[in-house]
């Protein structure tokens, strides 16, 4: 993969609401970029409280005083600075915080999390946003199974908490849809609305704050085969561009996939797999997702695209 001069690191932002699919999204990023020149933070680390504590005190993670966004403020200008840190750590796992550990800078970071577009200064920090913003219907089916499976949680707490979660989301998550530079919506194919995996098409929403990418050769590639742009707008009425990959088209087609990655990494080059579109089934079995390959692959351009025009 291309390499820059660039001294300070490169750096994704990835938000979205709880199961957006943050955590998977940024996996296969990981695995375009290189892990050993990546660092990836899950901003759910900077949670202020346990589980127990946030059940007692009556907090969700989704309310910005249940976390500490001032240390992650600062954290993030050190890691911008190519300064390491001591990082905060919150284990999923029963939902406790464990003692932080070392983090060292990386040519890329990636912050993942539910609250890291809520303050001016976290949003000045990033050289690429992303928000994910999954058909609703389709994020409650992945936090249900991801809840009451990886996280632990009996089906009747995943159930009571959703009004709650949904409240603090509406007033501090969602609304950070708007400071993105590409909004990503995962959502079924119309003639099967139960499909939730590997089948799913993808929109990407790509505003005028983004760096400028040569797209005009992957639409022409996919041309026929399940992707397309056009010119829209935005729910906030922006004029865009949206570039759409239909999941059933593009499933069982790896050339489009193969076609980005060579554009990035050069001919020749190998895919990274099998992690790239990594994603787990309903039944936590790991699957491959063309069409997440394919919108990892569009964002991973952006990211590298903003590293050599900052290096020059």
């Amino acid at each position: 993969m291309t390499t820059t001069t660039r001294e300070r690191p490169v750096i994704i932002g990835i938000v979205g609401d709880s199961a957006a699919g943050k955590t998977t999204f940024a996996a296969g990023l990981v695995q375009i970029l290189g892990p050993e020149r990546t660092l990836s933070i899950c901003a759910d680390d900077y949670h202020r409280y346990s589980r127990k504590e946030r059940a007692r005190l009556g907090v969700t993670p989704h309310h910005p005083d249940a976390n500490y966004i001032d240390i992650l403020e600062q954290h993030v200008d050190l890691l911008r600075d190519a300064q390491p840190i001591l990082k905060p750590v919150y284990d999923h796992d029963g939902g406790v915080l464990r003692p932080p550990e070392y983090a060292k800078p990386a040519p890329f970071i990636i912050l993942e999390g539910l609250l890291g577009f809520s303050t001016q200064r976290l949003r000045d920090a990033y050289d690429v946003k992303i928000y994910l913003d999954p058909q609703e219907a389709l994020r409650l089916r992945w936090k249900f199974q991801r809840d009451t499976g990886f996280g632990g949680y009996a089906v009747e707490d995943v159930m009571s908490a959703i009004e709650t979660l949904k409240r603090d989301s509406e007033a501090f998550v969602t609304p950070q849809r708007a400071y993105a530079d590409m909004v990503v919506c995962f959502c079924p194919p119309d003639d099967d609305p139960d499909e939730s995996g590997a089948r799913l098409n993808a929109r990407h929403i790509l505003r005028p704050t983004l760096p400028a990418l040569d797209l005009p050769p992957v639409v022409e590639a996919g041309a026929g085969k399940g992707i397309a742009m056009e010119l829209a707008r935005d729910v906030d009425g922006m004029l865009i561009d949206a570039l759409d990959v239909s999941g059933p088209r593009v499933a069982d087609d790896p050339e489009l996939e193969a076609v980005l990655w060579r554009r990035l990494a050069g001919p020749g080059a190998d895919l990274p797999l099998p992690r790239l579109g990594r994603y787990h089934d309903e039944r936590g079995n790991a699957a491959h997702s063309r069409p997440l390959a394919l919108s990892q692959l569009l964002v991973a351009h952006y990211v590298m695209d903003a590293a050599v025009q900052d290096a020059v």
